[in-house]
């Protein structure tokens, strides 16, 4: 069963319209999933998920979304829910969402406030509730080697490299100063390079005033 569908701009991430859910918020985690497909909607408009159609494992659902002129169309279902079908539902809102005005999407800014979209996923969702009608069934007969092409992820391997990419990037504001190998740790060589500067004009100010004193008595004598 189609459970979860999320509409969502890539450019910044923005989710733009949530269909009807269909999984108790109790006993399903529906809140949990929903910030999941969120998360996944970001990871896409920061570049880090390449592919234009792809299916994330969560537990014992699947996570479909396909991308088409800069708008995500993602759909969760239980694992047992055949892949294709579920693709094919992401097409067929595409092909309803490019009919709208792009210039009105675009000036979207809170989330989930393209609320006329909303009724065209329940009404599509409606289409793919019976596996088992001939139009379905046609669905799921066609095109077999394309379905085996969508790369599969699980949400852990997902999660484990944003963490990595995380890392990665605090790295160099949290590495330790590498003390320099002349004096042997941090605070000799801030010491030194406070009073060298010093040390030096005394030394030669020590050394000029040492000449003019034996020349003084060399001339004199």
């Amino acid at each position: 069963m189609v459970k979860i569908t999320i509409v969502g701009r890539v450019i910044d991430g923005l989710p733009l319209a949530l269909g009807p859910r269909y999984v108790n918020e109790e006993n399903d985690n529906f809140s949990c999933y929903k910030q999941q497909a969120e998360f996944i909607l970001k990871e896409i408009s920061r570049g880090a998920l390449i592919p234009s159609m792809m299916t994330i494992r969560i537990d014992h659902h699947s996570l479909n979304y396909l991308i088409g002129n800069g708008v995500c169309f993602m759909t969760l279902c239980d694992s047992s829910y055949p892949r294709k079908l579920a693709f094919h539902y992401l097409q067929d809102l595409q092909q309803e969402f490019e009919k709208l005005d792009n210039s009105l999407v675009e000036k979207i800014t809170r989330p989930y406030s393209f609320i006329k979209f909303d009724g065209v996923i329940g009404s599509i969702r409606k289409q793919y509730i019976d596996t088992r009608t001939q139009a379905n069934l046609s669905k799921l007969n066609a095109n077999r080697k394309k379905d085996s092409e969508i790369i599969t992820e699980h949400i852990s391997e997902i999660l484990q490299r944003k963490r990595n990419s995380e890392i990665s990037e605090r790295l160099p504001a949290t590495t330790p100063r590498t003390a320099s190998p002349v004096w042997g740790s941090p605070l000799l060589e801030v010491i030194a390079l406070k009073w060298t500067p010093i040390t030096t004009i005394v030394a030669v100010a020590a050394i000029l005033l040492w000449a003019s004193l034996v020349l003084t008595d060399n001339f004199i004598i």
